[in-house]
């Protein structure tokens, strides 16, 4: 779902990073008035887990894989406007970091999954989330934040001139249902069994939360150190996208990077590589998650 540098034209992708910023210092200011300061170890954990649960791919059919987004499942446990502040920095150390989509290409991925994406996936769980029908909202939440990013990029590859055949749409649309499915199904999962260890998870005053904060930690290390293992190798829809048009030659980085395609690069073990980089990326971004955290707290306090 990360569109890297050389697949937007400079129309498309300028005109989303000029989108991207006044979107998210709005997201920012909203964060800042709802945000409690007692909530800075959620964020931090919750974008660790996010970050690894996006670095192991499952299979989807056709040759093509999928992994977690997590727009939807942070909405849940954080708020849209905190959401979308996690959201925001894992994508900036994806790119910066992991050359896990474009610099340039930032701007387009922050409106797409970090704006956009958030707000779609959170928009059921608002209208229908604390009823009967709350296990729904909370699948169609992660449905929608998948499927309203995909067809964002698909659009922004349209706009900058690529062609896409009927046919070939088609299938790409069919194989980011799948994963939107997928993505649903994992959320609903996932937020059921914080709820079982915690109910009103996030209400809950930080020194009762300190078990389930452990266990998500804990879940997002043996992600990043174990799940890679077993991580489906099968590019994702957006990539099969590309390499089905013949284009996937003009993703161009803007800079090189040691841990490049989540590798350790200087490390011998091909799963030290991963793990490696992995635990790296862990610990980026829960510093990152934490740090504004505590700046938006701040500055609601003040």
């Amino acid at each position: 779902m990360h569109i890297p540098d050389g697949f937007l034209s400079p129309p498309v992708w300028a005109a989303l990073d000029i989108a991207a910023a006044p979107a998210a210092a709005l997201m920012v200011r909203r964060a800042q008035r709802e945000f409690e300061e007692k909530k800075v170890p959620l964020l931090g954990v919750m974008g660790a887990f996010v970050f690894a649960a996006q670095m192991i791919n499952f299979p989807v059919g056709g040759a093509t894989s999928g992994h977690l987004v997590g727009s939807a499942l942070l909405s849940f446990t954080l708020g849209p406007a905190a959401a979308s502040v996690v959201m925001i920095a894992i994508l900036a150390i994806q790119s910066l970091v992991f050359q896990d989509g474009g610099i340039l290409a930032l701007g387009a991925n922050i409106f797409n999954m970090a704006i956009v994406g958030v707000i779609a996936g959170y928009l059921p769980f608002h209208l229908w989330g604390s009823g009967r029908w709350r296990k729904p909202a909370i699948f169609l939440g992660g449905m929608f934040s998948v499927l309203v990013a995909a067809l964002l990029a698909v659009s922004e590859l349209l706009l900058s001139g690529i062609a896409i055949s009927g046919t070939v749409l088609g299938v790409s649309f069919g194989l980011f249902a799948v994963s939107a499915l997928l993505e649903g199904a994992i959320t609903l999962a996932i937020f059921q069994a914080l709820e079982t260890l915690n109910p009103n998870f996030v209400k809950q005053p930080k020194a009762d939360r300190g078990l389930a904060l452990g266990l998500i930690a804990l879940a997002a290390v043996l992600l990043t150190v174990i799940g890679v293992l077993f991580a489906s190798t099968h590019p994702d829809g957006l990539e099969k996208l590309v390499e089905t048009l013949g284009i996937a030659s003009k993703a161009k980085p803007a800079l090189a990077s040691p841990m490049a395609d989540y590798e350790a690069g200087f490390l011998q073990s091909a799963w030290l590589r991963k793990a490696g980089a992995g635990l790296t990326g862990l610990a980026l971004i829960y510093g990152a998650c934490a740090l504004l955290g505590r700046i938006v707290g701040r500055q609601r306090s003040a």
